[in-house]
C-alpha cells in the first residue's frame, strides 16, 4: 500500500522554512510551490499593488487548471 506524504505549507519566508526543515529533519514534509506561483504573484503585485499569499495564488492557479496537483 502506497503511503501518502503529508505536505506542510510553507509560510512566506521560504528560506527560513527550508533551513528549519533541514534542522528538524522534516525536509520531506516541506511544500515549496512551483516557480510559476512566485512569478504570477509578482506580476499580480506589480499590476494591482496587492500582495497575495503564496497559498492563495497557488490555490487560484490550481482552480484555473494552470497547475497540476504534484
Amino acid at each position: 500500500m502506497k503511503r501518502k506524504s503529508v505536505k506542510l505549507y510553507t509560510p512566506e519566508n521560504m528560506l527560513e522554512s527550508f533551513y528549519d526543515a533541514i534542522r528538524t529533519n522534516k525536509l520531506k514534509e516541506l511544500h515549496i510551490p512551483h516557480s510559476s506561483v512566485f512569478y504570477i504573484r509578482a506580476a499580480i503585485e506589480a499590476d494591482t499593488g496587492v500582495r497575495y499569499t503564496l497559498k492563495h495564488v497557488e490555490t487560484a492557479m490550481k482552480a484555473e487548471g494552470m497547475l497540476n496537483d504534484v
